[in-house]
């Protein structure tokens, strides 16, 4: 694997963190912070239609331990590999403090490899930082535009509709749909709706993590393609 091929994967790991999507900011994770509500076994399937090309993104709350006495959640995540080289799981611990969610651990398994636990370090790559409090409600930013029931892939809800005051975009919110509340976000990039839901979800990750190590990746991608025939 080359470096600037690396650098994407860095990229798309930064775009997994919880953070608040900013309704055109350029994020292409539909989490929405201050509505936050984790269940364990939980999960959400989400279509993102952008420039008329689909991809979807899976979240699942699939666990939870003791984090200094507040209870952090595993939130997992998958996202297919650039060029279709297969699927990328991350696991990441946040804690919940009324509006603000923080975050510290994160777990990374690339298409054939091992587990890797990234440190502080290579998590706050691309401008994150892991072992800070995302405090932003994004309804600070925007207005309640009315109820409203909408129908999408995964059903019909009855949501909180709201407007971004800036003009940037929307989204439909609904307290049915675990972890992030999202039924469907529309901006000036794409859109986003829930495809579907599931309330018995697993970690995908297997086997014990070690410390992330990007060169040894580095090395077991290059062995990889190798090894494929020509």
């Amino acid at each position: 694997m080359r470096l600037k091929q690396m650098i994407v994967m860095l990229a798309l790991v930064a775009l997994a963190l919880p953070v608040p999507s900013q309704m055109g900011m350029g994020s292409q994770v539909p989490t929405l912070s201050g509505i936050w509500r984790p269940v364990v076994g939980s999960g959400s399937t989400y279509e993102i239609t952008r420039e008329g090309n689909k991809t979807t993104m899976e979240f699942a709350v699939v666990g939870k331990e003791d984090m200094g006495g507040k209870t952090g959640y595993w939130v997992e995540s998958s996202i297919m590999e650039p060029k279709g080289g297969g699927e990328m799981v991350i696991k990441v611990l946040e804690t919940v403090d009324g509006n603000a969610i923080s975050y510290s651990k994160s777990i990374i398994q690339m298409p054939g490899q091992g587990p890797m636990e990234m440190d502080s370090n290579m998590m706050n790559m691309g401008g994150r930082r892991p072992a800070q409090t995302v405090s932003t409600d994004f309804r600070d930013k925007a207005e309640l535009a009315g109820s409203e029931s909408i129908t999408v892939p995964a059903g019909t809800f009855n949501c909180e509709h709201y407007r971004m005051k800036d003009g940037s975009g929307e989204a439909w919110i609904s307290d049915k749909v675990s972890p992030w509340s999202l039924v469907k976000m529309r901006d000036q990039l794409r859109t986003v709706v829930l495809a579907k839901m599931t309330t018995d979800a697993k970690t995908r990750i297997t086997g014990t993590p070690t410390k992330f190590d990007p060169m040894q990746m580095m090395r077991n991608r290059t062995g990889q393609q190798g090894q494929q025939p020509q």
